[in-house]
């Protein structure tokens, strides 16, 4: 089903693959390939060359890159504008989308979600952008419908900013990487390492895109074959995949921890543009007649059958057939990997879901980037129709992505099949994928075409008691099971056919209701603010040393960024630093925050002239240790505040508020074995905060210690490999090394002026 390669290796007319080795050169000369080295054939990659259109460094080896189009959501887009704002934003450089599908419903916290929408469409016109009203699409299909262009490159402040299918290289990242392109700065890495995908054969009837995603997961995750690197899909395989497939794998390609997506593009690729209105956005895409990759996924999509993603993460797959037969051995197993996600905050158990031998689910959704396609709710309405999902306990809703999807579907007669199921049809929104909607009864186990499985990401809240989960599983899947009154049923079991239909796009729907500045901005525009709309703190630039406490310490093997800043109920609070910053750790440590405000008051202290002892007394105790070992230490050349410990942590969103929230409370770094994401490392260093990596199994403190960190400023200016730190503990210093990993010199600014805001004020 799916083969990694060990090493990488060289594609031969998109067809041959030639494993990199001794023998390659000559099997490659075998082919009409004379002189064909491994660096002139990684310059065939469809990567490479879209990326090399982008760069302005004048090196391929570290990039700068610069984007054609930005897009974020009203959870992301107030952050991002008041940082470019206190920056010195004038016009949106380049066309940027504000869509609202996160905060959509204005269900709670009173206007504060509506004055978020007033804030973006008056910071659309003032700045020269587009806006999306609540409910008209979700931020990834109006990209889809609207944006994308072949060998275009689109950065987004949501993390499944993927568009590789159409020929788009979009990448997903925290707000301040957005807020860099708006300063005309640029998107700094080293040139990324790409990872073919070899896709051959064709997918079975009852197949749909999120199994061979999530095959795909469950194969890469776990040992990281392609993190931080960029995923090309190519292969015979691709042409037997409809451009509405290809969107639905490309997806969940975020949840491999790659950094991006690239397809080769062909006549469905351009029919899809046609269909948009937007032909001449179609480029052909091909990687060239040899191409070198550095890693090579080969999936053969003949066998892919029906999969699950069972709680708590998209890696934890199985195909629905293996769970079936060895149903209660899996569960027991998902309830120990439980334990560890959960931390032992609530029992959880599964086996209670078994009646009468089958495994049957409370609640089925099909939603957002990833389930709410044209070709995924055709075909559940295929399978569900002249059924019943039963007046019981079990539920089913579906989200279209987009008001023109939801128009097709009320036109071709797949909403009136579904509809008369007894499920629901609701208007594009992503709730269900963050915990905003659809939040299922406690101990309820719900079954979801959506992106992301992580404990509580469907809303409900360990912190009260609560606990139900979600595995993530195929739209024709969760059809099959629906029409099944809920017994977990794989669509392959599905005897009747599941048709082809026909794509119409209105795009009226936009005309009438989108506003589009045309990059035209209206500087005497007004921007509309509400209560809740705050600025950014000042913060300040990193002192000569720093005394840290450890305010929390996370042993999970991987610590989620809904971990660090819980979603669903807390994305009203976005707009507002402080007020969202209380509920920073709020279900994996509920203690953090009052510590590490305590830590911030010393610092507080500190820049007003004061003693930070007059705060804590115990600081003067522990003052005193390290000016034993360091004489010139004092209160003025030292920072104070705190730090976490976590073994991996930031995987999953790109939301910026995961740093941001620990800097607004006095965090000055992150200690960590390794970082799951490029994505989190960068929201911490913007927000002037050091990315610290430890050695796996070597952890001198605990949690609560002092850490003092000598000279950490000029370490960070002369761009030191090895940070001496120590421990203040039991009357005396204890010795031990940190590093910071690669930076630019542009990111060592950030950190030494305190932020991207302070770094671009200055």
């Amino acid at each position: 089903m799916i083969e990694l390669l060990q090493g990488g290796a060289f594609l031969v007319n998109d067809q041959d693959i030639i494993p990199d080795g001794p023998d390659a050169a000559a099997e490659i000369m075998r082919k009409g390939g004379w002189g064909v080295t491994r660096e002139n054939a990684a310059r065939k990659t469809i990567s490479y060359g879209i990326l090399e259109s982008h760069n302005i460094s004048g090196s391929m080896e570290k990039l700068k890159i610069r984007f054609d189009k930005l897009t974020s959501h009203d959870i992301t887009f107030v952050g991002i504008i008041q940082t470019a704002r206190a920056s010195g934003l004038e016009r949106f450089p380049m066309p940027y989308v504000l869509t609202n599908c996160h905060n959509s419903l204005c269900a709670v916290g009173g206007t504060i979600n509506e004055d978020d929408h007033m804030f973006g469409l008056s910071c659309a016109k003032k700045y020269g952008g587009v806006y999306v009203p609540p409910h008209q699409a979700v931020i990834h299909q109006y990209a889809r419908e609207m944006l994308t262009r072949g060998g275009d490159m689109i950065l987004g402040s949501d993390s499944h900013t993927r568009y590789g299918a159409l020929g788009t290289m979009a990448v997903g990242e925290g707000g301040p990487e957005l807020v860099k392109q708006l300063l005309n700065q640029t998107y700094d890495i080293s040139m990324p390492e790409v990872v073919g995908v070899y896709l051959s054969g064709a997918p079975a009837a009852g197949v749909g895109p999120q199994d061979v995603a999530l095959a795909i997961i469950g194969a890469v995750f776990q040992n990281g074959y392609v993190k931080n690197k960029v995923m090309e899909f190519v292969g015979p395989g691709v042409a037997n995949l409809s451009a509405d497939f290809r969107i639905g794998i490309d997806v969940m390609t975020t949840e491999t921890a790659c950094l991006s997506s690239i397809w080769k593009t062909d006549g469905q690729i351009a029919e899809f543009y046609e269909i948009h209105g937007r032909a001449e956005d179609y480029r052909e895409l091909l990687p060239g007649r040899i191409a070198y990759y550095d890693g090579l996924i080969k999936v053969d999509l003949d066998k892919i059958r029906p999969m699950i993603a069972m709680p708590f993460h998209p890696s934890n797959t199985y195909t629905i057939e293996e769970l079936n037969a060895n149903l209660m051995d899996i569960l027991v197993e998902t309830e120990k990997r439980a334990k560890v996600s959960l931390d032992g905050a609530v029992e959880f158990e599964l086996k209670s879901k078994v009646k009468n031998g089958k495994f049957v689910v409370d609640q089925g959704i099909i939603a957002g980037c990833a389930g709410g396609g044209f070709e995924n709710i055709c075909a559940a309405a295929d399978i569900l129709k002249g059924s019943s999902i039963g007046s019981d306990g079990f539920t089913l809703s579906v989200y279209p992505a987009s008001m023109p999807v939801y128009m097709e579907l009320i036109r071709n007669g797949c909403a009136a099949s579904i509809l008369e199921t007894g499920a629901v049809l609701k208007t594009a929104f992503c709730g269900p994928c963050f915990g905003a909607g659809d939040t299922p009864a406690n101990n309820a186990f719900s079954i979801r075409h959506s992106t992301r499985n992580f404990p509580n990401r469907e809303g409900s809240k360990l912190q009260n008691g609560q606990i139900s989960s979600v595995a993530l599983m195929d739209a024709r899947s969760i059809a099959a099971t629906a029409a099944n009154k809920g017994v977990l049923t794989p669509a392959t079991e599905f005897s009747g056919e599941i048709g082809k239909y026909k794509y119409h796009f209105d795009g009226n729907i936009y005309k009438n209701r989108v506003f589009d500045s045309h990059g035209v901005a209206d500087p005497d525009t007004e921007i509309q603010f509400g209560p809740n709309i705050k600025d950014w703190p000042e913060m300040g630039e990193l002192p000569e040393n720093l005394l840290l406490q450890v305010v929390s310490e996370i042993h999970d093997p991987v610590t989620t960024t809904d971990e660090l800043i819980p979603s669903g109920e807390t994305s009203s609070y976005r707009s507002n630093p402080l007020g969202l910053a209380e509920f920073a750790l709020s279900r994996k440590d509920p203690k953090y925050v009052e510590r590490a405000k305590a830590m911030r008051a010393l610092e507080e202290e500190r820049r007003k002239g004061g003693h930070p002892c007059h705060v804590m007394p115990k600081i003067k105790e522990i003052m005193a240790v390290v000016k034993n070992g360091f004489p010139e230490t004092s209160h003025e050349n030292t920072g104070f505040g705190s730090t976490i410990f976590a073994v991996k942590p930031g995987d999953g969103s790109a939301r910026e508020q995961a740093a941001s929230c620990q800097k607004v409370l006095g965090g000055w770094a992150n200690i960590a074995n390794e970082y799951a994401t490029k994505r989190y490392r960068s929201n911490l260093i913007n927000w002037g905060m050091l990315p610290f990596v430890i050695k796996a199994g070597e952890l001198p403190f605990e949690n609560l210690d002092y850490l003092f960190i000598p000279g950490i400023k000029k370490a960070v200016e002369e761009k030191a490999d090895v940070i001496p730190a120590y421990v203040v503990k039991d009357g005396g210093l204890k010795g031990f090394e940190l590093s910071l990993g690669e930076l630019t010199d542009e990111e060592r600014q950030i950190i030494l002026k305190g932020c991207l805001i302070n770094y671009n004020r200055i």
